[in-house]
C-alpha cells in the first residue's frame, strides 16, 4: 500500500498535476478533497470531467466517474461482484477505493486518453425501436452508424500511417539529398559534354555508341527470349514425361483389374448406399420431425413462469420415481428368458450403434476426401494459370530440388567473385579519384605560386619547351640511325611480336570463354535476382495484410470487452432489483406485522389510503363551495353596489362642501335651495 501511495504523489507532483504533496499531506488529505484528485486526473483523461465535485451532487458525480470508469475499463479490485461497495466508497470518498483507481489511471494515462477519445465517437446511441418506425430516425440512424464506420477507418489510417516509420524531415532530407545528386549529374554532364565538343566527329561518335547501346540492348533481350524458349521447351518435356508415365499407370491399372473385385466394389457401395437409404436417413428424418415438432408446440405454448417451471419439475420428479419403481419391479422378477432376451438386444443395439458411427465414419472421410480433390484440382489449376506447368511429383520434384540446389551453390560462388571484382574495382576507381585530385591540387598550388612570382604559365612553357626539345632530340637520334639497324629492329619487333601472339593464343580463346561464362552467369543472377524481388514483395505485401488483420481483430476484441463489461453491469443492476423483489416477496408473505410495514407494498397502500382520503376531503369541499358559489357572487355583487353607493354619497359630501363656501343651501320642505 505504501508503494501505491509514493507512485500516486510522485506522478500527483509532476506534470501536468504539479500537486506539491508528500506522503503524509496526501494521507491526511479528507474525502472531498481525494475526490477532487480523482476527478482532475479524470480530467486530465477527458477534458470533458472538468467540475468542481462542490459544485455538484454526489449522487451526480459518482455517476459520471463510474460512466468514466466502465468506459476505460476499469475493474475494482477484490470482489468484481459486489458493485455496491465500491459505488458507496466511491460517494463518500473512501480511500480503499480511491487509491487502487489513482494508482490505476496514472499507470497508463495515454493508453486511457486515446481510449477516451474513441469512446467519444464509438459507444453507440441505443435508439429504442418503436422510434426507428419513423423514417426520418431511421435515416439518421443509419448515416450516425455509416459515420462511425469511415471515423473507424480513418482512425486505422492514421495510425498506420503513424506507425509506417516515415517522417516529413527523413523525407524532406531525402529530397534534399537527391536534389543534390541531381545537380551534381547535372555539372558531370556539361562537363562531359564540353570535353567530348573538343574531339574530332563527336557526333558520329555518339551516334555509334547509341548503336551499340542499342545492339546491346537487344542482344540483352534475344538471350532472355533465349531463356524463357528453354525453360519453356523444359517444362514441355516435362509435361510429356508426366503424360506418359500417368499413361502407363492406367494402362497397368486396366491390366490389373479384374471382373471380380470390380464387382466386389460395386457390392460394398451398394450396401452402403442401401444402408443408408434405409435406414440411417430415414431415422435421422425422423428425429429432425420430432425435434420440429417439439420446437413448434414449445413456441406455440404461451410464456412459462416461475410457478409453470415448478409444476413441471414435480411432475418430472413423480415421473421418474414411477420408473424407478417400475425397473425395480421388473429386476425382482428377474426371468431368465427375459434377461438372455435383454442380453442380446444389448449386444444388436451395440451394434447397430457401432455400425451408424462406421457409416458416419466412412461418410465423413468421404466429404473430407472429395473436399482434398477439390483443393487439389483448384491448387493444379492455380498453378497452371500463373507459370503454365503442372505440380511435380514424387522422383521428378526430387531431382528439380537437387537441380536447384548444385544450382544454387554455383550461383553463391560466383556471386562470391563477382562480389569480389566489384571492391577490387571500386577500390581502385577510388584511387584513381584520388590521384587524379592531388595532381589538381597540385596544378592549381603551381599556378598560385606562379602568379604570386609574377611568371603565370610558366610551368606551362617549360613542359611545351621539353616536350618539344625531346622531340627533337628523338628526331634526330632517329636521323642519325641507319636504315640496318631499323631494318634489324623491325625484325626483333616482328618476333617480339609473333612470340606474343603465339603466347597469348590460348589465354585469349579462355578469355573468350570465360567472358561467355561471365555473360550466362550474369543473366542467372538477374533472373534469380528478380525472382527474389518479387517473392519478397508478394511476402511484404502478405505481413502488411496480416498486420492489418490483426489490428482489426484487437479492436474487435476491445468492443467485444466493453460489450462484455456493460452486459457485466446490466446484469448486476438486474440481479439488485431481482433481490430487492424478493426481499419485498418474502416481507409481504411473512406474518410478522412490522416486516409488513416495511415492505414497500404496504407503504404504497397506505400512502394511496391517505391519498384518497385527502381526495375526498377535497371533493367535499369542492362540493361546498359549488353549493355557495351563486349566493357568494350575489353577496360580492352587493358589497360592490354598497361600495359604489358609498362612493357616490362621498363625492356628493365632497361636494355639497365646496358649494356651502359659494353660497349656502337650506332645505324647505323637502326642497333645497342655494342662496348666495
Amino acid at each position: 500500500m505504501s508503494d501505491q501511495i509514493k507512485f500516486i504523489v510522485d506522478n500527483l507532483n509532476k506534470e501536468p498535476f504539479r500537486k506539491n504533496y508528500n506522503l503524509i499531506t496526501f494521507d491526511s488529505l479528507e474525502p472531498m478533497q481525494l475526490l477532487q484528485v480523482l476527478n482532475d486526473v479524470l480530467a486530465e483523461i477527458d477534458p470533458k470531467q472538468v467540475v468542481d465535485i462542490r459544485e455538484e451532487m454526489p449522487e451526480q458525480t459518482a455517476k459520471r466517474m463510474l460512466s468514466l470508469l466502465g468506459i476505460l475499463k476499469y475493474k475494482p479490485p477484490g470482489n468484481a461482484t459486489d458493485m455496491s461497495t465500491f459505488r458507496q466508497g466511491l460517494v463518500i470518498g473512501s480511500k480503499p477505493v480511491i487509491y487502487p483507481a489513482l494508482h490505476w489511471l496514472l499507470q497508463r494515462t495515454d493508453e486511457l486518453k486515446k481510449r477516451a477519445y474513441l469512446a467519444r465517437f464509438l459507444i453507440k446511441l441505443e435508439v429504442p425501436n418503436e422510434f426507428l418506425q419513423d423514417e426520418t430516425v431511421a435515416d439518421t440512424n443509419k448515416q450516425y452508424e455509416e459515420l462511425m464506420e469511415a471515423f473507424k477507418t480513418l482512425h486505422k489510417e492514421c495510425q498506420q500511417l503513424k506507425t509506417s516509420g516515415f517522417s516529413t524531415a527523413e523525407i524532406r532530407r531525402d529530397i534534399s539529398a537527391m536534389e543534390e545528386e541531381k545537380d551534381q549529374l547535372i555539372k558531370r554532364v556539361e562537363r562531359l559534354k564540353k570535353r567530348v565538343e573538343t574531339v574530332q566527329n563527336h557526333q558520329q561518335m555518339l551516334k555509334i555508341a547509341r548503336q551499340l547501346r542499342v545492339e546491346k540492348e537487344r542482344e540483352e533481350l534475344l538471350a532472355q527470349q533465349k531463356q524463357e524458349q528453354k525453360s519453356q521447351l523444359f517444362h514441355a518435356v516435362q509435361r510429356l514425361q508426366r503424360a506418359q508415365n500417368q499413361l502407363k499407370s492406367m494402362r497397368h491399372a486396366a491390366a490389373d483389374a479384374k471382373p471380380e473385385s470390380l464387382m466386389k466394389r460395386l457390392e460394398e457401395e451398394i450396401k452402403f448406399n442401401s444402408y443408408m437409404v434405409t435406414e440411417k436417413f430415414p431415422k435421422e428424418l425422423e428425429n429432425k420431425k420430432k425435434e420440429l415438432h417439439f420446437l413448434q408446440t414449445v413456441v406455440s405454448e404461451p410464456a412459462m413462469g416461475h410457478s409453470d417451471l415448478l409444476e413441471l419439475e414435480s411432475k418430472i420428479n413423480k415421473i421418474n420415481t414411477e420408473v424407478n419403481q417400475l425397473i425395480e419391479k421388473k429386476m425382482m422378477r428377474n426371468e431368465p428368458m427375459e434377461g438372455k432376451l435383454s442380453l442380446y438386444k444389448q449386444q444388436a443395439s451395440i451394434i447397430s450403434r457401432k455400425k451408424e458411427a462406421k457409416a458416419e465414419e466412412l461418410q465423413e472421410a468421404k466429404e473430407k476426401l472429395a473436399s482434398l480433390e477439390k483443393e487439389v484440382s483448384v491448387k493444379t489449376n492455380q498453378t497452371r494459370e500463373l507459370d503454365g506447368t503442372e505440380v511435380l511429383k514424387g522422383d521428378e520434384f526430387k531431382r528439380y530440388v537437387s537441380k536447384l540446389r548444385s544450382k544454387s551453390t554455383v550461383f553463391k560462388k560466383k556471386h562470391q567473385i563477382i562480389a569480389e571484382f566489384k571492391a577490387e574495382f571500386g577500390i581502385l576507381q577510388r584511387t584513381e579519384e584520388l590521384l587524379k585530385q592531388r595532381h589538381e591540387n597540385i596544378q592549381h598550388q603551381l599556378q598560385t605560386i606562379e602568379e604570386k612570382k609574377g611568371i603565370s604559365g610558366y610551368s606551362y612553357t617549360q613542359e611545351e619547351l621539353e616536350r618539344v626539345s625531346a622531340l627533337k632530340s628523338e628526331v634526330d637520334e632517329m636521323k642519325g640511325r641507319t636504315l640496318d639497324d631499323m631494318s634489324e629492329m623491325v625484325k626483333k619487333l616482328n618476333s617480339l611480336v609473333s612470340e606474343k601472339k603465339s603466347a597469348l593464343a590460348p589465354v585469349i580463346k579462355e578469355l573468350r570463354q570465360l567472358r561467355q561464362k561471365c555473360q550466362e552467369l550474369t543473366q542467372e543472377c538477374d533472373e534469380k535476382k528478380s525472382q527474389y524481388d518479387s517473392c519478397a514483395a508478394g511476402l511484404e505485401s502478405n505481413r502488411s495484410k496480416l498486420e492489418q488483420e490483426v489490428r482489426g481483430l484487437r479492436e474487435e476484441c476491445l468492443q467485444e470487452e466493453s460489450k462484455y463489461h456493460y452486459t457485466n453491469c446490466m446484469i448486476k443492476n438486474l440481479q439488485i432489483q431481482l433481490r430487492r423483489a424478493t426481499d419485498e416477496m418474502k416481507a409481504y408473505v411473512s406474518s410478522d406485522q412490522q416486516e409488513k410495514r416495511k415492505a414497500i407494498r404496504e407503504q404504497y397502500t397506505k400512502n394511496i389510503a391517505e391519498q384518497e382520503n385527502l381526495g375526498k376531503k377535497l371533493r367535499e369541499k369542492q362540493k361546498a363551495v359549488r353549493e355557495s358559489h351563486g349566493p357568494n357572487m350575489k353577496q360580492a355583487k352587493m358589497w360592490r353596489d354598497f361600495e359604489q353607493l358609498m362612493e357616490c354619497k362621498k363625492q356628493c359630501f365632497l361636494k355639497q362642501q365646496s358649494q356651502t363656501s359659494i353660497g349656502q343651501v337650506i332645505q324647505e320642505g323637502g326642497e333645497d335651495r342655494l342662496i348666495l
